[in-house]
């Protein structure tokens, strides 16, 4: 329908609904003809004979840049996005994360960190159309992709990402709740949002189920209604026909590093999009890093020539990432190079993106915008300068042992759960940080040693002898024996920790200790399978985390003596300690000489640390959360402190740089 301005003033004047009007100038907009100002309904379409994206009619291209929502405080977005513009960018790019906002069956989250309506709203307050990318997989190196870890429990044996109707259904759901509230955001509703991805890098999953592909593509479309593109992304190759969904436009991805064979590339997107503009999704400025690696870096100068190329090509591109930002809390997945090596990704997502941590410009930045003022306008943005501070020491007391009476009183969700094989992370319904299991052994010869094996440990095990240390069992490491003595007549307590689920081509990562534990007398005896278990869960989130709070605040918590060494050697232990903040900054938490755990910073859970794991040492601490005056540290330390004598305190400090290349 095409309507003249005067046409809508004359159905104000008559009395038509204000909300007809609001509606009608929602989805249009205004073209000046010189004789009258004609309405055009707003579209965002491929010119298939010119190879390029049609915005409302006229020809567009855009650079792009992905910021997850999730990876910042909500308080910090607007000024993040702000920053974006200022390099030229005309899109932001991000995924949705189902598990964020669906944590639990049934339970469904919106607000705060979670508030995606507001994240959109602020992209477009800033000048920016959106690509959406609601998966519902996602990779994005997060816990399981970016799925619920409830779905295992609620359907044992469900096939992710296939056409598995119990997967299905449960997508089905979560599109009803997120896609709803995604309409009014598409382009041709009035809405910033001009193209919605359907799923993720598919082409590489080993199912290639093109039944589940037109499934997830009729199920987008549904609520988008034309109103945006749909699009897929896939690695340039020979798979990428797995990918490919019949009327979806398709796009790749790749970084500078495949630039000598750029010509290639497009050749294998043109084998399944013939026409239509070309499109790097993903182009990568840094790259991912794991615990037990170098931090990856990647040189600015041939970041900034590799997009000149791209855009030579008059092809669109999105920089991944542009700004990284963090893995908050257990959010952060890991990878399986198919060799059975098992890696888990650092808390940090900086990715040496254009941006930093912080959300400041870097060189990468500066090169980046002089590429990008060739090719669109620069606007006349006024860049945030994010400054940080050192708060200094920190000295931090011992309040609670998570093994003691009071520790599991406080931190453990509810009591032990008896079974006899050991029960999963997910069978307990638990999301991630520890789960403790114990059981009595019997029938054990004084005086001889034992090799203790765990079968399928995901991920790491502190191993204890009656609260008593012996040693570290790891997935990582592929270390999955220790040797016991002195058994007889003693409590087997296996600590076991969640390191992040797999995020990429994602397999069934359930957690615990999923197959036999078996003790086998000097190495070489008969092997017996241990059984009657008491699983207990640590889950580390609220509730139990508010009240550890309240109990520390409350001074209901005694000071624990101190070991007389380093290493903890009855259990995990909770320290606390306090600063004092008398002006607003970012500042980094620096846990040099601690072992690994888990920090907070007044309630909020700031990731996993690991110092001798590297490359990782700093954890960043946003200057939303904290306020004027004493603010509250607690560290969950699963290993070892800092403490160099016997009336020395373990501490930590507060940084005013981060240290992520150990």
């Amino acid at each position: 329908m095409k309507l003249r301005c005067r046409d809508i003033l004359a159905m104000a004047v008559s009395g038509l609904a204000g909300a007809l009007i609001v509606v009608l100038i929602g989805s249009v907009v205004l073209r000046y003809t010189g004789a009258d100002e004609e309405i055009v309904e707003r579209s965002f379409t491929i010119d298939h004979e010119a190879n390029t994206f049609l915005l409302d009619g006229k020809p567009f291209q855009y650079v792009a840049g992905s910021f997850h929502y999730f990876r910042a405080h909500p308080n910090a977005w607007q000024k993040r996005l702000r920053t974006m513009r200022a390099a030229g960018l005309n899109v932001v790019d991000t995924y949705v994360e189902w598990s964020l906002h669906n944590p639990r069956d049934g339970e469904y989250l919106w607000s705060g960190i979670a508030d995606l309506e507001r994240f959109i709203q602020l992209a477009q307050g800033e000048g920016f159309h959106v690509i959406l990318r609601p998966g519902p997989y996602i990779c994005a190196e997060r816990d399981n992709g970016g799925l619920p870890y409830w779905l295992f429990t609620k359907y044992p044996g469900i096939k992710m990402r296939t056409n598995d109707t119990n997967y299905t259904h449960e997508v089905s759901i979560w599109y009803s709740k997120l896609m709803q509230r995604m309409q009014p955001y598409m382009h041709g509703n009035g809405g910033p949002i001009i193209m919605v991805q359907v799923e993720n890098e598919y082409g590489v999953f080993h199912a290639c189920d093109h039944d589940y592909l037109n499934w997830l593509r009729d199920e987008t479309e549904k609520y988008v209604q034309g109103k945006a593109l749909l699009f897929t992304t896939d690695i340039p190759n020979d798979r990428i026909q797995c990918g490919k969904i019949e009327g979806v436009f398709a796009t790749t991805d790749f970084g500078y590093d495949r630039l000598h064979e750029i010509d290639e590339i497009w050749e294998i997107l043109r084998s399944v999009q013939p026409t239509g503009p070309l499109v790097n999704s993903e182009f990568y400025p840094g790259w991912l890093t794991h615990w037990q690696e170098d931090n990856q870096r990647r040189d600015g100068v041939l970041v900034a020539n590799a997009l000149r190329k791209m855009l030579e090509y008059k092809a669109s591109v999105n920089f991944y990432m542009f700004f990284g930002g963090t893995n908050f809390g257990f959010t952060a997945g890991a990878n399986d190079f198919g060799d059975s090596k098992y890696a888990p990704d650092v808390t940090s997502y900086d990715y040496d993106a254009v941006m930093d941590e912080v959300g400041n410009i870097t060189h990468k930045f500066e090169l980046v915008r002089e590429v990008i003022r060739e090719y669109l306008d620069i606007p006349n943005v006024r860049l945030f300068k994010e400054e940080s501070f050192a708060y200094g020491r920190v000295e931090m007391s011992p309040v609670l042992n998570l093994l003691s009476p009071e520790g599991r009183n406080i931190l453990a969700k509810g009591d032990a759960v008896l079974s006899t094989k050991p029960m999963t992370f997910e069978e307990l319904d638990q999301f991630s940080a520890l789960v403790l299991y114990e059981t009595n052994l019997t029938g054990i010869d004084e005086g001889q040693s034992y090799v203790l094996t765990l079968n399928d440990l995901r991920d790491r095990a502190l191993v204890y002898v009656d609260h008593e240390w012996q040693g570290i069992l790891s997935r990582q490491n592929a270390n999955f024996s220790l040797t016991l003595e002195n058994l007889k007549n003693s409590k087997l307590q296996l600590l076991v920790e969640n390191q992040g689920r797999i995020n990429f081509n994602i397999a069934d990562d359930i957690k615990g200790i999923l197959g036999s534990i078996t003790l086998q007398k000097g190495g070489v005896g008969d092997v017996e399978e241990l059984e009657n278990w008491h699983n207990t869960g640590f889950p580390l989130e609220d509730p139990q985390i508010s009240e550890l709070w309240t109990a520390i605040h409350n001074k209901a918590l005694k000071e624990l003596e101190n070991d007389t060494t380093s290493r903890l050697h009855h259990g995990p232990v909770v320290y606390y300690g306090e600063f004092v903040v008398n002006k607003l900054r970012h500042t980094f938490l620096n846990p040099s000489g601690w072992g690994k755990g888990v920090a907070f910073v007044n309630g909020f859970n700031l990731g996993r640390y690991w110092p001798p794991a590297r490359p990782q040492l700093t954890l960043y601490v946003p200057q939303e959360i904290l306020h004027l005056g004493v603010n509250s540290m607690v560290l969950v330390e699963y290993e070892q402190t800092n403490r160099e004598g016997e009336n020395v305190k373990p501490f930590i400090t507060f940084d005013d740089t981060p240290q992520l290349d150990l």
